[in-house]
């Protein structure tokens, strides 16, 4: 017990995912599976008052191209002011990066464009550094893209790309398994911790304490956080129970 008290802490990120104004879960992320779980601002007080430190808020109907939830997500950011707040979805030329970054996000979670518009996303690192992550979406090591209804290319391919243009930071969501409550891919965040110094959030899968116990070993690694949505809206734990074994 001693070792793990040791281990530093995995930062957890409780997600807000917002569809038609509702905050939602999707299984493996597909469009027409969202489980509804009422007001996206009610759900991240609720993480807030727990003690997130970050909420990874996402606008799926962006991703999907298929509207905006601009307004819901700036009300989300403004309720919980000083948790940090990671936005993702839709985020795919200066425009929509410019609104999300004037919604007071503390980082954006660039997906689609950085696999379809390799040198806009570069010029975006190169002009905003640490507040650009890249998410890197896989199925195997195929990438998907377009709300995951696409294939963006080869994992490797791409990371190094993404290498070269200096990103700071990867947010590695396995398909397969989020939604579905059957544990992180570790074997896939272990082989990217190999391939890049850069932090990792890993998004996906988890179930259970065990499973941020797991991914909190891989913190030495490289691992900085995980992304918790299904199994914190499913009742399978508390957030502030996660937060504890997370090293809070």
């Amino acid at each position: 017990m001693n070792d793990f008290a040791s281990t530093p802490k995995l930062v957890l990120l409780p997600a807000v995912d917002v569809a038609d104004g509702k905050a939602v879960r999707l299984t493996q992320g597909e469009a027409g599976t969202e489980t509804n779980y009422g007001d996206p601002v009610d759900a991240a007080l609720d993480f807030a008052r727990q003690g997130a430190e970050w909420i990874h808020l996402v606008d799926l109907d962006a991703a999907f191209g298929r509207g905006s939830n601009a307004g819901t997500l700036r009300k989300v950011i403004k309720q919980v002011r000083g948790v940090q707040v990671e936005l993702s979805g839709g985020i795919r030329d200066d425009r929509t990066l410019e609104a999300a970054l004037e919604s007071g996000a503390a980082r954006i979670n660039l997906g689609t464009a950085a696999l379809e518009n390799p040198e806009w996303a570069a010029d975006v690192i190169g002009r905003y550094g640490d507040v650009i992550a890249v998410g890197l979406d896989v199925r195997g090591t195929t990438l998907a893209a377009r709300g995951w209804t696409r294939e963006g290319g080869d994992l490797w391919t791409v990371l190094d790309r993404l290498e070269e243009a200096g990103c700071s930071r990867y947010v590695v969501t396995d398909v397969t398994k989020d939604g579905t409550l059957k544990g992180p891919n570790l074997d896939l965040l272990r082989e990217l911790t190999t391939r890049t110094p850069k932090p990792i959030v890993a998004s996906g899968g988890v179930s259970n304490l065990d499973d941020i116990i797991a991914l909190r070993d891989l913190v030495p690694l490289g691992v900085e956080g995980a992304i918790v949505g299904k199994a914190l809206y499913a009742g399978a734990f508390t957030l502030a129970e996660a937060l504890d074994v997370a090293g809070y």
